[in-house]
């Protein structure tokens, strides 16, 4: 079974029909399994963490202050740095050959990768342009991806690699494809240039994604996408759903509420918020300012000085081993609430939520009856624009929607936000 690597970007926007002809369909969800990638064993879960966040962060300030297409298209992005990876089963070809797809976010391009042969079939359409990016370079091909009977992509753009870097080291995991499964548009302006200098000769070309794909050929009615993940305390889980056209409705327990899409620079190239947070109803911890929410992250960073005062209030201290902090059980037991405060709406993410799970604690080189906490440094100040990213820590609580025709982003509670599994 080949693994492919999947990342749903919040930046990334075809332009499409803008009325495509569609017929009211139910939105179609696909379960998908959390696991957890140790591919490399030198950097800490944090450093992982923060390395990608830096990335993101030096690939938006590239598409804001560069005219040049080639220069935006160049950034060093490593994508072995994803410490959690959510996987899922997909179909390319016809007939077609299965593939274990990650969930993720930081790229633009579907991405056959060089471990394995690239199997050409009936549907497979072999293009004059060569893709480079960062994490390889090859030839384009068009062909069919399957991700269920209903979702079916007829013609989708994959990047078929000469050369390729790997997500994780194992045998098993040298096989990956890589494709943005979900766009977004930033009133038609910034996500076009994430796309933009990756083919050549065409390297005006813009590349569809798939969830634009799927609403432009009207087999979605809604250009967006619902995302379910829950906690769990075993290393390997099938725990959570994607949902095409629209929510899964069963897995909330409230309504959802939207915020737009931030217009601070440079999250606004991503799938960027504003928001601030409060440790207990009362200790500021983050004024309102704009980051990101981003499936390719763990834990949750925050701007260095945000980071700080939440170490002030929770008393915690840094854990050379894990490159968490680290809190007793009895400031657990006294351990508040943050509230993350978006637009009129306040989230409670629990004391529970903000620790790793502690059945998982000698995977990241833990202790076994420690307690580590997941809220992270993102190694810059607030104020530049990039001040946090909610990563899965902070998903696996809330229900998340990512609306494109609308540009908005909207979260929900579930039976799990309160949980206490960790």
């Amino acid at each position: 079974m080949q693994l492919v690597y999947t990342a749903f970007f919040a930046a990334l926007l075809y332009v499409v029909d803008a009325n495509p002809v569609v017929v009211s369909r139910s939105p179609v969800s696909l379960p998908v399994a959390r696991r957890f990638n140790s591919g490399n064993g030198t950097m800490t879960l944090v450093q992982r963490d923060q390395a990608r966040a830096a990335a993101l962060k030096g690939r938006s300030q590239r598409l804001a202050d560069s005219s040049d297409i080639i220069e935006r298209a160049v950034i060093n992005e490593d994508i072995t740095n994803a410490a959690m990876i959510y996987t899922a089963f997909i179909g390319v070809g016809c007939p077609a050959t299965t593939y274990d797809l990650i969930i993720d976010t930081g790229s633009s391009n579907t991405w056959v990768g060089a471990g394995t042969e690239y199997m050409v079939t009936s549907t497979s359409v072999k293009t004059s342009n060569s893709v480079s990016v960062t994490y390889g370079s090859g030839i384009e091909y068009i062909d069919k991806v399957t991700i269920t009977k209903e979702l079916v992509i007829k013609q989708q753009s994959i990047g078929v690699a000469s050369q390729s870097s790997g997500l994780v080291s194992s045998a098993r995991h040298r096989r990956f494809i890589k494709t943005y499964i979900i766009p977004v548009s930033l009133e038609g302006i910034g996500p076009v240039i994430l796309t933009e200098g990756k083919l050549s000769p065409a390297s005006r070309t813009l590349i569809p994604t798939v969830t634009d794909n799927l609403f432009s050929q009207g087999t979605i009615t809604n250009n967006e996408i619902g995302i379910f993940f829950a906690p769990t305390n075993v290393l390997e889980n099938e725990n959570g759903v994607l949902t095409w056209g629209g929510v899964d409705t069963s897995k909330l327990t409230s309504e959802i509420c939207y915020t737009p899409v931030t217009t601070t620079s440079p999250y606004k190239f991503y799938w960027g918020i504003d928001q601030s947070i409060t440790y207990g109803k009362s200790t500021p911890i983050l004024s309102s300012t704009a980051g990101i929410v981003d499936t390719g992250t763990t834990v949750v960073l925050l701007a260095t000085d945000a980071f700080d005062k939440y170490v002030c209030a929770t008393g915690a201290v840094p854990d050379a081993d894990t490159g968490l902090l680290r809190i007793t059980p009895a400031q657990f037991s006294n351990l508040k609430s943050l509230f993350f405060n978006i637009d009129a709406k306040s989230y409670e993410f629990t004391p529970n939520a903000q620790i790793w799970p502690r059945s998982l604690n000698t995977a990241i080189n833990g202790t076994v009856d420690s307690v580590y906490l997941i809220v992270a440094d993102l190694g810059s100040p607030s104020g530049e624009g990039f001040d946090f990213v909610n990563g899965y820590a902070f998903l696996e609580r809330f229900y998340s929607v990512y609306d494109t025709e609308n540009s908005r982003v909207g979260f929900a509670t579930t039976t799990y936000t309160t949980a206490t599994s960790n």
